[in-house]
């Protein structure tokens, strides 16, 4: 990923400086200070294309001004839309933008002036930071097997300078944020990797790296768990060569002895659907089936290099559902760590399986303040909501409100879906405490949900289906086509927000 520069003025616009400029104008198109002083050296260029084009300073805009051999070679200009609805992720999502057009436009080097109407409440410096944030997690891109890419299909951007006066405060605000989008870029990447490269075994070694930004990681293997009794887990992986693993990661930044938060992430590195095996178109994108578990190591890895004033724990239980003569079988009961008996109609209905055990465990070891469970878990949340939205479950509407707050600012949103007592007794069964589907198609999510409900006891929890948004088929502002990260901000925000005070 490229990272942005910060200078307090913007250069001359002659060769030797930016080959291009980018200006961000609200829904006024009133030109900034630095903007007229460039469409000057254009000889009123800048102005008279704004006025014959169509373009309205509309979220999401851009209109590309081709310059003169005297100055820019191009000049950006990206709406924001309405000054009053001017936020943070605004400025992220139209320096993402801004990436685009860059790119389209086969330009090397930019330099983003952030300049902005006294009618937005937002400080220069950190509406510049925000600015960085989001064009570094623009340029984020996963090439490395692209042995014979022709230079001309690359992208071209390599150099990008945020102007704005106040350059040591936004370049303080920035640190923190260009950290978040290393985490961001190395969960995208451990969720883009094929399933032959990150399997439970490698993805726990991937884990232990984690240690020298200051976090404590801990890894069980198959007899460990198998001492703790998690049948549950552990029937999902035994089709697989790999061995399983549960990954424990904990950060300790707060006060000591105050309880953690946790985060507990499904991390099926590989999903067949096991004896119940998925037709096989589509099935090579049963490699992010473990985004779950990407989006709970991305949030740790966050906590430890902004170093957090929070206690936290992330436990992600890491299987490969494989279909071999020792697969699980259709009809089989486990027995989870919890002591409660699962009959497994579908091998394809895993996550919750793995989940069960790594929930209890997180429960009855770290009793926490609050836990959260992320998990790509059912293909119905992708039908009910789309891949916009992630899917909300929670026993506890403080926690619940709180994740979706800080879900809207930071544009990972969520729709909160029920929970009830008619939906849990679609899951009894005859023959063990519980099945691992329901009966039909109805309400396949909520099913879910109240399945893994069953293994939480009375902490605050919520479940995040996030089947539909862990992976964009088309580039969004500020993630490209391929793995989004998601719930790594959202988690980072919501912890700063509850827990850091």
């Amino acid at each position: 990923m490229l990272t942005p520069k910060f200078r307090a003025q913007p250069s001359t616009g002659s060769k030797k400086h930016a080959h291009a400029f980018v200006f961000f104008l609200d829904d006024t198109c009133a030109l900034t200070p630095s903007l007229r002083t460039l469409d000057s050296a254009h000889s009123g260029l800048i102005a008279r294309a704004l006025a014959a084009s169509e373009f309205e300073g509309k979220t999401g805009q851009s209109l590309v001004i081709v310059g003169t051999k005297d100055a820019a070679s191009h000049v950006v200009l990206i709406g924001l839309g309405s000054t009053k609805n001017v936020k943070e992720i605004t400025l992220e999502d139209a320096a993402g933008h801004a990436v685009s057009a860059l790119n389209a436009h086969k330009i090397h080097s930019a330099e983003l002036v952030v300049e902005l109407s006294s009618a937005i409440k937002l400080k220069p410096a950190a509406a510049a930071a925000h600015a960085a944030f989001g064009a570094k997690l623009k340029t984020y891109r996963f090439g490395k097997y692209k042995t014979k890419e022709k230079p001309k299909d690359k992208p071209t951007l390599h150099t990008l300078e945020v102007v704005v006066r106040e350059t040591d405060g936004a370049k303080k605000i920035a640190t923190t944020l260009l950290d978040v989008a290393d985490a961001i870029g190395f969960t995208r990447d451990i969720v883009s990797e094929p399933g032959n490269v990150i399997h439970p075994e490698s993805l726990a070694e991937l884990c232990k790296g984690l240690a020298k930004h200051g976090l404590k990681v801990e890894v069980l293997g198959e007899a460990q768990m198998k001492k703790l009794g998690m049948g549950s887990l552990l029937g999902v992986g035994q089709g697989s060569v790999k061995e399983s693993k549960l990954v424990i990661l904990q950060w300790s930044g707060g006060k000591k002895g105050d309880k953690p938060v946790a985060l507990v992430g499904k991390g099926v590195t590989f999903d067949t659907g096991g004896i119940s095996i998925k037709p096989a178109g589509g099935m090579e994108e049963m490699k992010f089936d473990m985004a779950g578990s990407a989006a709970v190591i991305g949030t740790l890895y966050t906590l430890a290099v902004r170093k957090a004033k929070v206690n936290a724990v992330g436990v992600v239980g890491l299987v490969e559902n494989m279909p071999d003569g020792n697969a699980q079988r259709p009809g089989d009961i486990v027995t989870s760590m919890s002591g409660q008996t699962i009959e497994v109609l579908n091998t394809d209905a895993e996550g919750r399986l793995v989940l069960a055990d790594a929930l209890w465990y997180t429960q009855s070891r770290f009793k926490p303040k609050a836990m959260v469970d992320l998990a790509t878990l059912t293909g119905a949340i992708l039908v009910a909501l789309g891949s916009k939205r992630a899917g909300l479950f929670s026993n506890d509407d403080k926690v619940a409100e709180s994740l979706a707050r800080a879900g809207e600012e930071v544009g990972e949103i969520m729709w909160r879906l029920p929970l009830g007592e008619d939906y849990d007794g679609m899951i009894n069964t005859d023959v063990a405490d519980m099945k691992n589907i329901s009966d039909g198609r109805e309400a396949g999510s909520i099913t879910a949900a109240q399945f893994l409900q069953r293994f939480v006891n009375d902490v605050p929890w919520a479940h995040l289906d996030i089947a539909g948004s862990a992976w964009c088929k088309k580039p969004l502002a500020t993630v490209p086509a391929g793995a989004t990260a998601y719930g790594v901000r959202l988690l980072d925000r919501w912890i700063a927000n509850v827990y850091e005070g």
